[in-house]
C-alpha cells in the first residue's frame, strides 16, 4: 500500500550522494556581487528546486572530510548558496535564500505532521473521510486545516531527499550513535539556522512514531512554559492596569467633588449678592419715600406761613 505522504505520481529521484564526486566542481568561494539586481516577488517552483539543490550540495561539501574549511560563518555559507543559485538562473540574495529555506522547512513540517497524525491507519483500514490527503485538497481546504497552500509534490520530495541524506550522513559519521537522540535533534545540530527541521520520512514507521512523540512532548513542555510565562506577564499587566484604572477613577471622583463644591460656593455668592441688591433697593425706596414726605411737609408749611 502506498505511503499517504507520497504524492502521486512521485517525481524523479535526485542524484544519490555516491555520484557527486563525478559532477563538475561548483563555486566554493564567494564571487563579486556588487552590481547584482536581485529578483523580487514570489518564488517559482524552478527557483525553489534550485535553492534546495544548492542547500543539498552545500551540506554534502561541508560534510566531506576533504573540505578545507568545513565550518564557516552563516553569512559565508548563504553567500555560497546565493552564488550557486545565481549561476543557475535563480537571482536571489543570500537573505532571500535563508528566509525561503526557513519557510520551506516550516511548510514541510506541517505537511508531514498532518499526514503522520491522520494517515497512519493500518493497511486494512481506510483513512478517515474527515482527514483527506494533503495532495487531494484544494487551496481552500488546505487553508481550513492550517496547512501551506502552495506546497508542490516536487518541492516536498526534494526537501524530503535533502533531510534524508543529512540524517543518513550524520548516522554514518557517528560510530556509536546515542539511542536517546531523536532524528529531529540530529537534524537540528546540522543546521542551526533551521530550528524547525525534523527527521525525514523513513521506511520504518514505529521508530518514527516514537521519535515524533518524544519531539512533541518536548515541544509541548516548551509551549507550556511559554504559556505560563505569558500568563504571568498578562496577570502582572492586568494588575497594573487595574490599579491604574482605579487610581484614575478615584482622581476623577475627587475632581468631580471639587467642581461641585466650587459650584455650591458660586451659588451661595450669587444668592448673597442678590440678597444685598434686594435690601439695597428696599432701603433706597424707603429713603425716597421719606424724602418725598419731607418735601411735601416743607411745601405745606410754606403755604401756611404765606
Amino acid at each position: 500500500m502506498s505511503n499517504p505522504l507520497q504524492p502521486p505520481p512521485p517525481p524523479p529521484p535526485l542524484p544519490s550522494t555516491s555520484h557527486h564526486h563525478h559532477q563538475p566542481p561548483y563555486i566554493t568561494t564567494p564571487t563579486t556581487a556588487t552590481n547584482r539586481e536581485y529578483r523580487k516577488g514570489n518564488w517559482t517552483i524552478q527557483e525553489t528546486l534550485t535553492l534546495i539543490t544548492a542547500k543539498r550540495i552545500d551540506d554534502e561539501r561541508r560534510a566531506r572530510p576533504s573540505t578545507s574549511s568545513p565550518s564557516k560563518p552563516g553569512e559565508l555559507r548563504w553567500k555560497w548558496i546565493e552564488n550557486y543559485c545565481w549561476d543557475h538562473g535563480c537571482f536571489r540574495s543570500q537573505n532571500q535564500c535563508n528566509d525561503k529555506w526557513d519557510n520551506l522547512l516550516r511548510d514541510y513540517k506541517k505537511v508531514r505532521q498532518y499526514h503522520h497524525h491522520h494517515h497512519q491507519s493500518p493497511p486494512s483500514q481506510q483513512p478517515s473521510h474527515h482527514a483527506p490527503s494533503y495532495w487531494s485538497m484544494d487551496r481552500h481546504q488546505r487553508k481550513l486545516h492550517n496547512l501551506p497552500t502552495n506546497m508542490s509534490p516536487e518541492i516536498f520530495e526534494a526537501l524530503n531527499d535533502v533531510l534524508q541524506r543529512k540524517y543518513t550522513t550524520h548516522q554514518q559519521q557517528q560510530q556509536q550513535p546515542s539511542v536517546s537522540q531523536s532524528p529531529e535533534q540530529l537534524a537540528v545540530k546540522t543546521d542551526r539556522r533551521a530550528p524547525e527541521i525534523e527527521a525525514p520520512v523513513t521506511v520504518s514507521e514505529e521508530p518514527d512514531s516514537s521519535e515524533t512523540e518524544s519531539s512533541e512532548n518536548m515541544g509541548s513542555e516548551t509551549k507550556r512554559k511559554k504559556v505560563r510565562k505569558i500568563g504571568s506577564s498578562i496577570m502582572r499587566s492586568a494588575s497594573v492596569l487595574a490599579r491604574t484604572l482605579k487610581s484614575c477613577e478615584e482622581n476623577k471622583e475627587k475632581r468631580h467633588q471639587q467642581v461641585m463644591e466650587l459650584e455650591h460656593r458660586r451659588l451661595r455668592i450669587e444668592e448673597t449678592q442678590n440678597e444685598v441688591n434686594r435690601k439695597g433697593m428696599t432701603d433706597l425706596v424707603a429713603a425716597m419715600t421719606n424724602l418725598s414726605g419731607a418735601i411735601q411737609s416743607l411745601i405745606a408749611n410754606h403755604y401756611d406761613q404765606t
